[in-house]
């Protein structure tokens, strides 16, 4: 997360005193999290509030990324991939493959309540595929 934060402050300046060669081959996996076949990559990021988190798809499995809406700060915003409102939602859904992303794809989350928030992959939840977000002050 303080690379990726890091690249977004120093971006231009970076450029400006010469290193966008080195800079452009970082900018290429501007995520916080990525999603393997049975994981999230890392499994638990800190952050502080205010930041996003960006989640990628690097598999060729099909994911979500499902806030447990008891398991997030009570103030907090839910969240899940798809834009759904609650977690019954997101699992009604999912029965469609809603919200699900492919290789590739992204979703990002900005966090404005400190807390820890555990969220889950759906189609890969009882092979543990589960992660959490820490937001600090």
């Amino acid at each position: 997360m303080y690379r990726r934060r890091f690249l977004e402050r120093a971006g231009t300046a970076g450029v400006a005193v010469g290193t966008s060669l080195a800079l452009a081959g970082c900018l290429a996996d501007q995520y916080d999290v990525g999603m393997t076949a049975t994981g999230f990559v890392p499994e638990e990021v800190t952050v502080e509030v205010g930041d996003r988190v960006v989640w990628e798809n690097t598999s060729v499995r099909g994911h979500t990324v499902t806030a447990y809406e008891d398991a997030i700060p009570e103030a907090a915003d839910y969240f899940a991939s798809g834009g759904f409102e609650s977690e019954a939602a997101a699992r009604d859904a999912w029965s469609d493959f809603g919200g699900r992303l492919e290789n590739g794809d992204r979703f990002s989350h900005t966090f404005s309540v400190p807390g820890r928030y555990d969220y889950v992959c759906i189609p890969h939840e009882t092979g543990g595929m589960v992660g959490a977000v820490i937001v600090e002050e």
